[in-house]
């Protein structure tokens, strides 16, 4: 394979003085037209701070070592202002937070033509064709003129693909590239990928999805605290691991769990004439002149697992907050049981950014949760341990920690108000498979200890069986089973 497009030599990500601490360990590896190096590893491994490194992007608390050449210009790691001018043209970054990533004021069309048109240098008619081709392969022709916060979290992530890849710049670094989308669009962002690997592209792919390495095909690297522990052909390690961590996280993929714990007891019997905790009747959702669910009849029990799935865009999130009463449906009605108070209905978002201040440590979010619903201090730092989770990282800004490290302290805030119903939307959606299991294992088991509700919201029909009672399917005709 010719042509040498990305060569990163030493790299290492640390903390500044006086307390330094290694989060990239210290790692090397080539990339050549058309091949691929896909990025596994347990959440907060160091695998995004490594394709940030490589960007340029690093917080400004963190020192980058190391060399980085990016086709014929080579810099050092420490100096990204060397590959700022490479932004777009040689070097692309998708984040792993689409939302964050687009323009909150600007449509989703916009966005994508902007690129073709200021970094491809196409004429701003040409661009726009090209946009609404983009978008309509994405399955997104009908969103094209929405803002970011009209988009659920699998469509935004289309949107933000489609804008980072318009500039067809030769190395592609994806992070998270497929979480929160159902698997028909998981395999057409895949093929997506293959084709930048077929034009002579080459990527860097960062992903907790196992099947995506075994799609992609290519070299797999592994990562464990901070550093590459097994490294090969993706056919040779994800079928044969050498290393025990591996093989542990290969093990721990949904379709090998057994039944949940408390996933075949109680509630669902439905017993007659217990009230449900919610009874939704005849509900109807139209947002302008789309239709997103209509005649919705639903009834959940306490103590019940749910699970909600459904194709991307397809409007799961929008009925659990017609059903949490965070926006009205468009006809029916919602009947909450007496006994659920507003404090007892929490939702655990799918982009948990959206769940805390920005600008504020972790640690003030907690403790003003604890101080306003007088809840003991020390049942954080146990329900932190549990979620396998550094209570050190309350120190930092939400933006400061890996999504799904703020994703498992989000879930840690929720449980400590024991609610009698968690809505979670897509809960794990951002988790390498042993945190996935380890946090579902702890919602599960917290709940039945004070007899919580569970609405799960996931685009795995695989963790949808395995985790619930029954299924509500949302699509075209919504049906549970």
């Amino acid at each position: 394979m010719s042509g040498l497009l990305l060569d990163v030599r030493e790299l290492t990500v640390q903390t500044g003085a006086p307390h330094a601490k290694t989060l990239v360990d210290a790692t090397s590896f080539s990339l050549h037209a058309g091949e691929v190096l896909t990025l596994l590893g347990e959440s907060g491994s160091g695998k995004s701070l490594l394709a940030q490194a490589v960007m340029g992007t690093l917080p400004g608390d963190l020192i980058a070592g190391g060399l980085v050449r990016v086709g014929g210009r080579e810099s050092r790691a420490d100096d990204p202002e060397q590959r700022r001018a490479l932004w777009g043209r040689q070097l692309v970054l998708l984040p792993q937070e689409p939302w964050s990533a687009l323009d909150p004021i600007m449509r989703a069309h916009a966005q994508v033509a902007e690129t073709h048109q200021l970094v491809r240098g196409l004429p701003a008619a040409l661009a726009s064709r090209q946009a609404t081709a983009d978008l309509v392969r994405l399955g997104l022709g009908a969103d094209a003129s929405k803002y970011p916060f009209l988009l659920s979290g699998g469509m935004a992530q289309r949107v933000a693909f489609a804008a980072s890849t318009a500039s067809q710049a030769p190395v592609l670094i994806v992070d998270e590239p497929t979480k929160g989308l159902d698997y028909a669009m998981r395999n057409e962002i895949v093929e997506l990928l293959r084709s930048a690997l077929a034009a002579g592209g080459a990527l860097l792919v960062i992903t907790h999805d196992v099947a995506v390495p075994r799609a992609l095909g290519g070299q797999v690297a592994v990562m464990r605290d901070a550093r590459i522990v097994e490294m090969g052909s993706s056919a040779q390690v994800l079928r044969a691991p050498s290393h025990p961590y591996t093989c542990e996280l290969l093990a721990a993929e949904p379709a090998s769990w057994t039944e949940m714990p408390d996933a075949t007891e109680g509630a669902h019997a439905d017993p007659a004439g217990v009230q449900p905790l919610i009874d939704a009747r005849d509900l109807t959702l139209r947002f302008g002149p789309r239709t997103v669910f209509e005649n919705l009849t639903l009834e959940v029990r306490a103590g019940e697992r749910l699970a909600i799935t459904g194709p991307s865009g397809s409007g799961k999130t929008s009925l659990g907050d017609v059903l949490l009463g965070l926006i009205r449906p468009t006809s029916g009605k919602v009947i909450r049981a007496p006994e659920l108070k507003a404090q007892g209905l929490q939702k655990l978002y799918q982009d948990p950014l959206a769940a805390f201040a920005p600008q504020l440590k972790l640690r003030t979010a907690m403790d003003d949760l604890m101080r306003l619903h007088r809840r003991p201090p020390q049942g954080l730092p146990v329900l932190l341990e549990k979620l396998g989770c550094d209570a050190a990282l309350l120190e930092r800004r939400p933006d400061q920690v890996s999504g799904g490290e703020l994703q498992r302290i989000a879930l840690a805030r929720i449980l400590l108000l024991q609610p009698s119903l968690v809505f979670a939307d897509e809960p794990t959606s951002r988790l390498d498979p042993i945190t996935q299991k380890l946090t579902m294992d702890l919602l599960m088991r917290s709940l039945a200890e004070y007899g919580g509700t569970l609405l799960l919201v996931t685009h795995d029909p695989i963790l949808a069986r395995k985790s619930s009672h029954r299924c509500l399917t949302i699509g075209v005709s919504s049906q549970a089973s």
